[in-house]
């Protein structure tokens, strides 16, 4: 696609770096960019840089916080002893919305999977073992995507856990093979968190 300004063209390829934009779908959104008054601009520009230099990330669950503990974390409220596993930042936002969860979370940061070589070294899992290590937390909930990764990093957890007094569950298999967490209905999420089943029950059922 030719472009009569080198800035529109820069602007267009920017926003194609980002996940699901095309050419196309760029293009509309910096022209939308254009039609707008320049201190609105001015600000969804300033908005989106102070997200990525001030974002922090939690101590003890690595979710995003604008502060060193995240409001889930540092709330007295929530049930301490249950830590749900999840893979990503937008699970936690998906289990949120069901309102059926009041204990806390891990964020993984990723799925074992050595095709792309990703191993238990790069996630978050050693986080996880100091803090059932610690003795606080009773029950580790996986609520990982069901495919091929999401079990293997389940087996490795459990592995690793399977020494330490915590009851270890899983999400029930309403959620098809191979779907993803944060693209399940709500409905769905949230019975399969209220109808989780101890962790070698989930293998037997599932099988």
């Amino acid at each position: 696609m030719k472009y009569s300004s080198k800035l529109i063209a820069d602007a267009v390829a920017e926003f194609q770096k980002l996940p699901g934009i095309g050419e196309k779908t760029a293009l509309r959104l910096v022209l939308h960019l254009l039609k707008q008054d320049k201190l609105k601009v001015a600000h969804f520009g300033e908005t989106v840089s102070r997200m990525r230099s001030e974002i922090k990330f939690c101590g003890t669950c690595h979710n995003v916080s604008d502060q060193d503990t995240c409001d889930i974390c540092s709330n007295s409220m929530r049930e301490h002893t249950q830590v749900c596993i999840v893979e990503s930042i937008r699970d936690i936002i998906a289990i949120e919305n069901t309102n059926t969860y009041r204990g806390t979370y891990h964020v993984l940061g990723g799925v074992i999977s050595p095709i792309d070589g990703v191993g238990p070294d790069q996630l978050h899992i050693p986080s996880l073992i100091e803090r059932v290590q610690k003795g606080d937390i009773k029950e580790v909930i996986m609520a990982l995507s069901p495919t091929i990764e999401g079990d293997t990093t389940i087996f490795y957890i459990s592995k690793k856990l399977k020494d330490l007094s915590v009851q270890i569950t899983s999400i029930a298999r309403g959620i098809s093979f191979g779907g993803e967490l944060e693209y399940t209905d709500e409905l769905t999420l949230g019975r399969s968190i209220a109808t989780r089943l101890p962790y070698e029950n989930s293998l037997i059922k599932s099988n």
